[in-house]
């Protein structure tokens, strides 16, 4: 689940065996070794019914992927196992020289750009350091790659917000990016979010009809850069209405909505890039629409009314 989403090098080895006090002896067993002792001993035990749902992402990889793999290994089980053991122990080394390097780096709430030049991985020195803090590992990309960009250039979590000077990256804590309202990103394997508002994605086959609810997007997958970001309306953003031609503004559309201040303020934007896909329970854009030429389909429906 963690390389599909990304992940570090501790994300790769997996659930520990002991962390602090708490111990997890069963790791190592498998499912079938279980059930063959309690079938032995005629031990009797539930199943949970959701195992053999495949809507969870868990489920997912369990039942559908899985298997295909076994076809290719019938010990990968094992294999990703004993896989996962040698990244544990690698993960210890990776440890202290990332430690180490750190420590020459960071600085209280600064990070030395010429020094963090000179480590053996920026990357992983940058993830390290930003990943705890809520920084996306996009976004994490998009620091290391700007470590010569001009002075000023802004990066965000959703708690935190990373200011390139001249010479170093400035840490800063604050709930209100440079927009005054907090963004969050939807990565291409989330089911669902809650924060900032409840949505339900799925990737699906092209549909055979489209419910034309205002609270269900249908946008072409293929056109979609993730992750997905999803902020605040801004002034001077800027749209193309689903079934239009032509850019229409935010400020304007929301006129001819006749939406009310509050309205306005609560109305949240789903965007690839910097481009609008949706504006969050009302419209989508026509850039993202579903064609002859659509292969897959980002399904996302919002599931309360109250967009706050």
């Amino acid at each position: 689940m963690n390389l599909i989403r990304g992940t570090g090098i501790s994300g790769l080895s997996g659930i520990s065996p002991q962390n602090g006090k708490v111990i997890r002896p069963m790791l190592c067993v498998s499912r079938s070794e279980i059930e063959n002792y309690l079938l032995e001993r005629g031990i009797p035990f539930r199943t949970d019914s959701t195992n053999q749902e495949d809507i969870y992402t868990r489920n997912n990889i369990r039942l559908n992927v899985l298997p295909v793999l076994k076809k290719l290994n019938p010990s990968v089980g094992e294999t990703i196992f004993r896989t996962a053991e040698n990244l544990a122990e690698a993960e210890k080394v990776y440890r202290k020289a990332v430690s180490t390097d750190i420590q020459a780096v960071l600085n209280n709430d600064r990070i030395d750009i010429e020094a963090l030049k000179q480590t053996v991985s920026p990357l992983s020195v940058l993830f390290e350091i930003l990943s705890p803090l809520g920084f996306h590992p996009a976004v994490i990309d998009d620091v290391k790659n700007g470590l010569d960009a001009s002075p000023g250039k802004q990066y965000f979590s959703p708690v935190y917000r990373l200011i390139k000077d001249r010479t170093c990256f400035l840490i800063d804590k604050t709930d209100k990016p440079e927009s005054g309202e907090p963004m969050y990103v939807i990565d291409a394997v989330s089911q669902e979010i809650f924060i900032p508002v409840q949505l339900d994605i799925k990737f699906t086959d092209v549909p055979e009809s489209i419910d034309k609810r205002n609270t269900l997007l249908y946008a072409d997958a293929g056109k979609l850069t993730f992750p997905l970001k999803l902020r605040k309306w801004q002034s001077g953003d800027w749209f193309i209405p689903f079934g239009m031609k032509g850019k229409k503004k935010l400020s304007d559309f929301f006129t001819n909505q006749k939406l009310s201040l509050k309205e306005k303020e609560e109305t949240w934007l789903l965007l690839s890039g910097e481009d609008v896909v949706w504006v969050v329970g009302y419209r989508s854009d026509n850039r993202f629409k579903i064609t002859p030429a659509t292969e897959r389909v980002l399904q996302i429906e919002l599931k309360k009314d109250e967009m706050t």
